[in-house]
């Protein structure tokens, strides 16, 4: 029985040394992944985890606003390591343009109008490096929406007429990710578009939930379109 103990705590161990990344955050266990990635292997897969894990975590879990910055700050500085360990990543770079893009509501004016370049800058580096990188393009897509509504698309070549078609590139590429659907939505309510938002809300509510995110963009599915009515 003790030799059965010992082996059962053995695996028990091992399964929490070993935990894999990408397995906690689809589980909403953003803290536990970025911990697990930021002292794997040093690469620039397990960086660019740690960004996604600490970005998820600020958005999703932190409690206060100065607590939201932290995490976005850590994003940042693993998005950072990833480029360096990999210069041709493109994970850093996204990650590196997600974790800026909050950050920039946090940091000074000029500060902030700096990010707003970099952001772009480094999605358009990651959809060089992966033609094929959905998220890359529902970000591009998000950006020229932020930009282009503070009145400042002229400085940045921010364009309203960008936001559509890269969402719809972002599907075209992966029509089943929820989230691409949610944030659509989202982006056509504030182009007074409401009932293509309708569309694309109720899509994301058919498309199976795989992950703890899936299920919070269902749950802000729902509740956009009860706003909708």
């Amino acid at each position: 029985m003790k030799k059965l103990f010992a082996l059962w705590m053995f695996v028990l161990v091992s399964a929490l040394v070993w935990a894999n990344p990408a397995e906690l955050i689809d589980q909403g266990r953003f803290r536990e992944a970025y911990n697990e990635a930021i002292a794997a292997d040093g690469s620039a897969k397990s960086y660019a985890f740690a960004a996604m894990a600490a970005s998820y975590y600020a958005t999703h879990v932190a409690k206060t606003e100065k607590e939201k910055e932290s995490w976005y700050a850590k994003a940042e500085s693993a998005a950072k390591k990833a480029i360096d360990a990999d210069p041709q990543s493109p994970d850093g770079y996204f990650e590196l343009a997600r974790a800026q893009g909050r950050l920039a509501l946090y940091r000074g004016i000029l500060a902030s109008l700096n990010l707003a370049s970099s952001v772009r800058d480094n999605l358009k580096k990651a959809i060089s490096l992966d033609p094929q990188y959905g998220a890359a393009y529902m970000a591009l897509a998000m950006w020229n929406l932020e930009i282009a509504q503070k009145g400042v698309g002229w400085m940045y070549g921010a364009s309203l007429k960008r936001v559509e078609p890269l969402f719809q590139k972002a599907i075209q590429l992966d029509p089943e990710v929820i989230p691409y659907r949610v944030q659509f939505a989202k982006a056509l309510v504030r182009l007074k578009k409401p009932a293509a938002a309708r569309k694309q809300y109720e899509k994301a509510l058919t498309i199976p939930a795989r992950t703890w995110l899936d299920r919070v963009y269902q749950d802000q599915a729902r509740k956009g379109l009860e706003g909708l009515k």
